[in-house]
């Protein structure tokens, strides 16, 4: 019986050894963990540039909104571009003392109407005595003047505007010719 029984232990010992050899494990998995441990860097990376990309768009789309936003106005503060034109040339004409209270009351809406104007980004340009910039003005007349340079704007028919920056009515003007 004793002999058995040793025996028997070592049978299991082989068994024991033959099933936890370690070396053999971690060289038989050694592959597949690296593999493992690649694709596992390959899918952080790609996480980390997906979450990138979402704070892209989420930056372009607020720029967008606050552009939109900015310029929605634009069609409307064009039509009142011409009630602006109207009230210059009912203040350019002569007046006689009876029209003063009339004059002081057109001043006063172009005032008011400037004031909104310079509310929502509106502002006129200045182009008397500055060079023709085809992005800003449009020449209706060109009229010989050896005192100035040619291209120089000397008068302006209709004031131009900007909004925010941006172009929203270009001035038309006369110019020096040589």
């Amino acid at each position: 019986m004793k002999k058995n029984h040793p025996t028997h232990e070592n049978e299991k010992e082989e068994e024991i050894t033959e099933e936890t050899t370690p070396s053999e494990e971690v060289s038989e998995e050694d592959p597949q963990t690296a593999e493992l441990k690649t694709e596992n860097q390959k899918l952080k990376d790609e996480l980390l540039r997906a979450l990138a990309e979402t704070e892209n768009v989420k930056k372009r789309c607020a720029l967008e909104i606050e552009k939109t936003n900015k310029y929605a106005v634009s069609s409307f503060a064009k039509d009142l571009l011409s009630v602006a034109d109207n009230l210059d040339r009912a203040l350019s004409t002569e007046s006689s003392e009876s029209e003063n209270s009339l004059r002081e009351g057109i001043e006063l809406t172009k005032k008011e109407l400037l004031h909104v104007f310079e509310k929502f980004g509106i502002t006129p340009m200045e182009s008397l005595d500055k060079p023709f910039d085809p992005n800003f003005h449009r020449v209706i007349q060109e009229v010989p003047d050896p005192s100035k340079p040619a291209g120089t704007v000397i008068a302006e028919l209709q004031k131009g505007y900007m909004i925010s920056g941006r172009i929203l009515r270009e001035a038309m003007v006369v110019v020096t010719k040589n």
